[in-house]
């Protein structure tokens, strides 16, 4: 069991230790909260990778001490030119993996160059090195990466790139080996040599446009070429005295605001933690929000998306008002991946970034570019082919978004930093975090071991369940069953419900941070 980090001065939390390492490196060097945000999302891309790399989205949510206030980047990708419904007429559905899953320009890269010309003190080549040295001469492979290794074998075994890359030899290379990226270094020391236009404009973006068309895919070297991604204002509510941030659309981030603006008709003083009354609770409130997500999320350029109503707090009265305390509510969920890796800085100024980044599916598309190490996400593929629907495909467009960082703030300063791996779960946990630290009085360390779950179908299957960990009480799985809800118990600490990261600013300034016991990572502060 992990107990929590306490830092005087700063704070990185990320699900893998040698990536908040990185992050505390440059700190140490003289880095400020930014410049360590980019060296943990870089290298996490290298170690791992099949949670997010540099073929992923990310999203940020920024804080500067100078400026007082939080702003929020979004380094989603837009789909390609040629990506509109005739590119797949016939079929029901854009594929999952593949060449023909790449519908969607990866965003993560034009991210860093963004937020450190903006807040960074170091250069790109600065806080890229701790990345291209675990590229190059390689770190013990993660049991994470192993196991996801092992269930995704035949995406991987499927492309040349792919498989040499992550299947040498044609094995499964064991957890602790030593795992190398050659090409991927390469493709770094370029980056953080010639900047993002390497990857987006020039010989990079050219030779990935290039390959996919050559392989019969949607995007092209003009895609990559237009990227850019774009600072936004972050949409704020409220919950019991704390305001909180996210993103706005494309991300689901209003889900979280909306369930935590439900709750708060609900008093935690009468209701025990871990309880039937405790778990049937939140999980029918974020069902609650998830109705208008799925009816309403996609490209905001694309759609008049209702957020302020969603946002509004008599809204959030009349939802509540729909709970039924008894009875599960019945209702369809999306199919959306699980892979993910959110982290979090806070240095000694008192900046604080919130992010998180993605492939989509674990290992995205299955597909590397040849000769760059760059493996693409499959994001896109879940644009709807139907063309009445609200996220339906259609030329440069962003679809609908899983990624929501989150931070709550006292007084205008960040209070509570928080995010979690797992598409689905991700307003789950973070809805499970916020009321064990506000309404329980839990550090954050405490509020990610207790048990968690995650409601919704994960992608591939056909039924939907709330999976419970298997440490919640068997009288509370009962209740839960006989409410209605499709109880399936998984393991005591199961990473299907996600690998959730914290940091939490005390009113001694204080950092105290969490990391989930479900993944690899660590917190580390001083």
């Amino acid at each position: 069991m992990k107990k929590a980090a306490i830092g005087t001065k700063t704070m990185v939390t990320s699900p893998h230790y040698l990536a908040t390492t990185a992050g505390a490196r440059v700190l140490e060097k003289g880095g400020n909260a930014f410049d360590a945000a980019i060296a943990v999302s870089a290298c996490l891309a290298v170690v791992y990778p099949h949670m997010t790399g540099l073929g992923g989205d990310s999203f940020w949510l920024l804080y500067s001490a100078q400026d007082g206030a939080v702003r929020a980047y979004n380094g989603s990708g837009r789909s390609g030119y040629r990506a509109d419904l005739s590119a797949y007429a016939g079929e029901a559905a854009i594929p999952s993996r593949g060449i023909r899953s790449i519908v969607t320009v990866p965003g993560m890269v034009d991210s860093w160059d963004a937020i450190l010309r903006e807040y960074g003190k170091l250069t790109l080549a600065d806080v890229l090195e701790a990345a291209i040295g675990y590229a190059s001469e390689g770190f013990p492979l993660s049991p994470d990466q192993h196991q996801n290794t092992r269930l995704k074998q035949d995406v991987l075994a499927s492309d040349p790139a792919a498989s040499a890359i992550y299947l040498p030899g044609g094995r499964i290379p064991a957890a602790g080996s030593r795992f190398l990226q050659k090409d991927l270094a390469r493709t770094l020391r370029e980056i953080a040599s010639k900047g993002r236009d390497y990857f987006y404009k020039a010989e990079l973006g050219q030779r990935m446009g290039d390959y996919l068309q050559g392989q019969g895919g949607i995007l092209t070297a003009d895609d990559f070429a237009e990227h850019t991604g774009n600072w936004a204002t972050p949409l704020t509510g409220s919950y019991r005295g704390l305001q909180l941030v996210q993103l706005p659309p494309n991300s689901q981030g209003f889900t979280g605001i909306m369930t935590a603006h439900i709750l708060e008709h609900f008093d935690f003083t009468g209701i025990q933690h871990g309880s039937y009354e405790y778990y049937h609770l939140l999980v029918e409130a974020l069902k609650l929000s998830f109705l208008d997500r799925n009816a309403w999320l996609t490209d905001p350029d694309f759609a008049d998306i209702p957020v302020g109503r969603f946002l509004d707090k008599p809204y959030a009265k009349k939802l509540a008002a729909r709970l039924n305390m008894s009875r599960a509510l019945p209702m369809e969920a999306e199919q959306l991946g699980s892979d993910t890796a959110y982290a979090a800085v806070v240095d000694a100024e008192g900046n604080a970034v919130s992010f998180i980044q993605s492939l989509y599916f674990e290992f995205g598309s299955g597909v590397v570019v040849p000769g760059t190490g760059v493996l693409l996400q499959n994001r896109g593929s879940f644009f709807s082919l139907d063309p009445s629907h609200v996220n339906r495909l259609a030329p440069r467009k962003r679809t609908f978004h899983t990624l929501m960082p989150a931070m709550a703030m006292l007084e205008d300063r960040p209070y509570l930093l928080y995010g979690t791996q797992g598409g689905e779960g991700q307003p789950q946990t973070q809805t499970a975090l916020l009321t064990r630290v506000v309404d329980y009085g839990m550090d954050p360390q405490t509020a990610i071991n207790e048990p968690r779950w995650v409601w919704g179908r994960t992608w591939g299957e056909e039924t939907r369940e709330l999976k419970v960990e298997s440490r919640v009480d068997e009288a509370v799985l009962a209740q839960l069953a006989a409410a209605g809800h499709l109880v399936r118990k998984v393991r005591a600490y199961d990473g299907i419900v996600g690998h959730a990261q914290a940091i939490l600013i005390d009113s001694q300034g204080f950092r105290i941070g969490g990391s989930d016991p479900r993944c690899d990572g660590a917190s580390i502060g001083w």
